[in-house]
Formats: C-alpha cells, sequence, structure tokens
C-alpha cells in the first residue's frame, strides 16, 4: 500500500494547522528554502556532466600540447589563442567543481554540527514547554539518551482538540470511548496517538496514521488504534490445483519466502498439478463444567454422548446460525470436571464465535436437567485454539486437507536441481526421523508455518490460529520404479475464513478476490472457505518441495544470502 504523507507545519506552540473537524491533518507543505542550483539555467545534472566534460577535455588538450612543446623545445610561457582558452576554461571548470563540491561539503560539515550542539538544546527545550510528560521524561535520562527523546509530531490545532488530548493525558477522558464520543474515528485515533506520545515521552513517527478506514475495524477488528503496519505482499504462483490456475498472495518480510514458493508451484504446474480433498470441515469449542461427585460428571458425559440424546442437542445448538449444524460432541473427564468439545460446520466463516454462541445455547439447555452442572468456563481449552494440541493433530480443527503432486524427475533435475533420491532420503532424515527426536507436536514438515502465515496476513485470517493450522506431516515417496516423486501434505485443522474478522478490510479483501475465494458463496455455503484451505495446503506443499530441494541440493545458504540480505550500507543508514 503506497502511503503519500505531507510534512506537518508546525505553529509557535507546536501545533497543526488543522480544522477539528476534518477527517485527515491537512497541512500546508512547509516554503523550501532557496538552493544555489535553483539560479542554474540548465538542470543540476546537465550542468555537472558539461563542466565535467569541460575539466578533463581541457586539461588533457593542454598536456598534449605541453607533451610536443617539451620535445619541439618549445618554451611553454609562448601560448596560442586556443591554449589560452583551454587555461581559461580549466581554472572555470575547476572553480565551479570546487565550489559545488567543497564548499556544499563544508556547509553541510558545519550546519551537522550546528545542528547537533544548538538545535538538540531548542528542541529538548521546546519539548519541555510543550509536552509537559516527556519533559519529565527528559530530565529523568541521561544526557546520552536525549537523541532518542521524541520529535514530537506535532499536534491537531484546535482549542477542543487540545482539551481533549489533555483530559486522555490526565486521565479524566477513557482512551478506549475516543470514538463514540468523537464520532469520527480518524480524529479519534489521531488524539489517541498525538496522547499516547506525551505520555511516553516517544514519537510514533513511521507508524503511518493517514490513508487507512478506521471506521472498517470499529468494534470487531482492533481497539485504539494509533496507526497501522505496512507489510509487503508478493505473489507466487500460478499454484495449479484440481485443475484451475491460483496465484496466491503472500504478506511476509521474509526474503527467499514467495521466490521459493513460486519455485515450488512451477514445479507443480510443469509436472501437471496437484490434487486436494478436503477430509473433514468443523470447528470446535470446548467449554468446562464441574460437578460436586466424579459420578455426577459421568453422567452428563454418558448423557451427551448418547445418540438417541444427539438430534435434540442438534436443534438447540443450530439455533445460533443458519449455517452452524452440530456435527458431533465428544467428553473428557478430569475428576469431577468434565470437558464438552463441541464440532460443527460453520460455512465460509472461521466459526469461533458461531460455534460459542451454539455452545451457549446447549449449556443453558443442559442446566434444566443438569441444575447442578456449574459452567468454569465457555473455553477448557479442550478445543484448542491457537496452541500446539495432539487433539488437533489427530481429531482435526477447522479444514482438514490433503494435498499430494507427483512431481516428474527431468521437472525435479531441471526446475528444483535435486534427484529423487535425494529429496526421498532427506525427508526421512528431516521431516521424519528429525521431527520425532525433537518431539515435535504436528510438526513432520520442513517450514509449512511460513506459508500459512504469510497467507494468513495477506488474507485477513487469525496469525495466532498459524499454530495448530501448520500442522502438517510432509510425506515424499519415489514412484514409477523410482523415476519420479511423490509428495503430499496433510494439514489436519487448517482455521480459514472468507468472511468477517479482518477478511472484510480492503487490502485483506482484495487478496481474497484474487483467488476467486472473496466473501460468501451463495450457490454453496461454506465453498469458499474450503476452497482456501485447499490452496493454502497447495501453497504448503509448493514451499515444501522448493525448501526441500534447496536444502538436498545445499542452495539454502546461498539463496538466502541472495534475497534475505539487505544490500544497504548500514554504515551510512546509522549515520
Amino acid at each position: 500500500m503506497e502511503i503519500h504523507r505531507r510534512p506537518p507545519t508546525t505553529t509557535n506552540d507546536g501545533a497543526v494547522a488543522t480544522k477539528h473537524h476534518s477527517r485527515r491533518l491537512k497541512s500546508p507543505s512547509p516554503t523550501p528554502s532557496p538552493k544555489a542550483s535553483d539560479a542554474l539555467p540548465l538542470p543540476l545534472y546537465l550542468t555537472n556532466t558539461i563542466f565535467f566534460t569541460l575539466f578533463f577535455s581541457v586539461a588533457y588538450y593542454l598536456l598534449h600540447r605541453w607533451r610536443d612543446k617539451i620535445r619541439s623545445h618549445t618554451p611553454l610561457h609562448v601560448v596560442t589563442l586556443s591554449e589560452i582558452t583551454a587555461i581559461v576554461s580549466l581554472i572555470a571548470s575547476f572553480i565551479y567543481l570546487l565550489g559545488f563540491f567543497g564548499i556544499d561539503f563544508v556547509q553541510s560539515f558545519i550546519s551537522r554540527a550546528s545542528n547537533d550542539v544548538w538545535d538538540l538544546d531548542e528542541t529538548v527545550a521546546q519539548n519541555q514547554s510543550n509536552f509537559p510528560v516527556a519533559g519529565a521524561v527528559a530530565g529523568a535520562v541521561s544526557e546520552h539518551c536525549v537523541p532518542k527523546l521524541i520529535k514530537p509530531e506535532p499536534s491537531l490545532c484546535s482549542s477542543e482538540d487540545e482539551e481533549i488530548i489533555n483530559s486522555v493525558v490526565e486521565g479524566t477522558t477513557p482512551s478506549y470511548a475516543l470514538e463514540s464520543r468523537l464520532g469520527d474515528c480518524f480524529r479519534a485515533a489521531a488524539i489517541r496517538r498525538q496522547a499516547l506520545q506525551r505520555t511516553s515521552g516517544r514519537s510514533l513517527e513511521g507508524l503511518p496514521l493517514e490513508g487507512f478506514d478506521y471506521e472498517a475495524i470499529l468494534g470487531q477488528c482492533c481497539e485504539m488504534p494509533v496507526g497501522f503496519i505496512q507489510i509487503p505482499v508478493g505473489v507466487a504462483g500460478p499454484l495449479l490445483l484440481d485443475g484451475f490456475e491460483h496465484t496466491v498472495p503472500m504478506a511476509t518480510t521474509e526474503g527467499c519466502l514467495v521466490a521459493s514458493t513460486n519455485r515450488g508451484c512451477k514445479a507443480i504446474y510443469a509436472s501437471g498439478g496437484a490434487n486436494s480433498v478436503v477430509l473433514k470441515d468443523a470447528m470446535s469449542r470446548a467449554p468446562v463444567v464441574r460437578f460436586s461427585t466424579a459420578k455426577r460428571a459421568a453422567q452428563l458425559k454418558f448423557f451427551l454422548e448418547d445418540t438417541l440424546n444427539f438430534e435434540t442437542l442438534a436443534v438447540v445448538f443450530n439455533r445460533s446460525s443458519r449455517f452452524a449444524r452440530l456435527q458431533g460432541i465428544h467428553c473428557a473427564m478430569a475428576g469431577k470436571n468434565v470437558y464438552l468439545r463441541f464440532t460443527c460446520s460453520t460455512g465460509d466463516a472461521m466459526g469461533m464465535n458461531m460455534v460459542s454462541k451454539g455452545v451457549q445455547n446447549v449449556l443453558d439447555f443442559l442446566q434444566n436437567d443438569f441444575p447442578d452442572m456449574d459452567v468454569i468456563g465457555i473455553s477448557g481449552n479442550y478445543c484448542s485454539d491457537k496452541k500446539p494440541a495432539a487433539v488437533n493433530w489427530i481429531e482435526g480443527r477447522g479444514k482438514s486437507v490433503v494435498c499430494e503432486a507427483i512431481i516428474k524427475e527431468e521437472v525435479v533435475k531441471k526446475v528444483l536441481k535435486t534427484n529423487v533420491a535425494a529429496l526421498v532420503e532427506l525427508n526421512m532424515l528431516k521431516n521424519l526421523a528429525g521431527s520425532a527426536v525433537a518431539g515435535t507436536l504436528g510438526g513432520y514438515n520442513a517450514h509449512a508455518s511460513n506459508i500459512v502465515s504469510a497467507i494468513f496476513i495477506a488474507t485477513g485470517q487469525d496469525p495466532a490460529q498459524n499454530i495448530e493450522s501448520s500442522h502438517c506431516i510432509t510425506m515424499m515417496e519415489a514412484v514409477n520404479d523410482g523415476r519420479d516423486l511423490h509428495i503430499s501434505v496433510t494439514m489436519p485443522s487448517i482455521e480459514v475464513g472468507t468472511v468477517g474478522g479482518g477478511t472484510q478490510l480492503a487490502s485483506q479483501s482484495a487478496c481474497l478476490n484474487i483467488l476467486g475465494v472473496k466473501g460468501a458463496s451463495k450457490e454453496s455455503p461454506g465453498s469458499n472457505s474450503r476452497l482456501l484451505a485447499t490452496i493454502v495446503a497447495g501453497s504448503v506443499l509448493a514451499g515444501e518441495l522448493s525448501l526441500m530441494s534447496a536444502i538436498a541440493a545445499g542452495q539454502l545458504v546461498n539463496s538466502h544470502m541472495k534475497y534475505n540480505r539487505s544490500r544497504k550500507d548500514i554504515t551510512k543508514i546509522s549515520s
């Protein structure tokens, strides 16, 4: 997302010239100080080119002439008109180049030294006068910490906004209540941002504020916003999956990840594509309830797992939504405590809220037959959400998907730069045996979470659910008399949705639209989220194939040094 930020103009009291009712901080661009280069008749780069060329050409001409005079024994002080012209041109070009480079260097050095000595003191003094809290912080830290203090971002200029900022700083106005009191989400974020800078004594410069729809996140995505984070989005593909091509958006800051996944997609495409199957589609929620005795707790367990009672419980559960459909109830006991794991389909939504509503309906219904049941919590971690858990690895949660492909021998050699036997051996020793030695839980893969996280962020999924969604076992086997490679990934708990949460935000919605799974499917509810889950699995298949090939071929370090290392001069950045 490209953000164009206009430099703020401060008044004498450090405020920005902005009307309080404006949705954006509008500030005129400051008048730049005149430069010497502004007086040149030609662009600066053309002028420099002309004088550089003139200097070296006349210098060469004069040296050539003087050499001829020495050879012919002609006195050097005897000069022709052309030589006089060349000498004048040499002096003029030298003066220009000396003035352009030398004086500019001296001025910048003097200016830098002056700013270091004087401007810093003025900035700190202004901070202490305009921002009392920041001034207190400045007085409390050592002089070596002074440069780290905020260079205050100017506050909103109206007296009303200034009063609100002061009330937030003093604690009389809750920061979380700004949106409801002001009725303007952007203005609330701007005021909260200023209050935070004053109370913390630190600057938020570099964190964008403008260019985001804060109303879109009100009450559903993020509370008390002060800006937004920019994450680059790359695309891998096309991924040929189940006969259809998909361009996969990936939001990441890890170099080489998109390129590697793209190489895997290329290998899959060249081999005829991959195939996937959704084995199960069921979100879970597991409340914990308690009884006075374990015997009484066991009676509830038997009641819930009795097939004769399931239909009644399903009717009660399904009242929560027209998409929620109860699929099963599995109970576990710990003494007199019972953990009830409800699973249900949730349409195209990821479905946590949906299944929670259904569970609450069932708990209220059970109170009639079990009035002594004490509901401890709507979630007892037997779900299990956002934690590595064997129950998800075994039973599945969300979408359970298996994806496979047969990679031809020539593709393995030409595209992946390795061979089938090396890949099969590496997969056995690394992904299977190595993970077992490490005692992993659902981590029998090379880097499934890399791809899952990147797609989750790009498409507005809950990034924390990457934990169970990245459960994956990668299998490789030589087929067709050992010539070709059969590779598969089995992922039992991919938790995705195409409606609700962050999927409705503009950027994330655009990424879903690229995949053709934006919003809910009207023809077949749930088909969009299931397709998204298969795309995630197919992308993981591509990522596993490429990374394992890089390791087998000994290319991992070289590729990361090429794509995952900054080429910027750190010394220049720090200075």
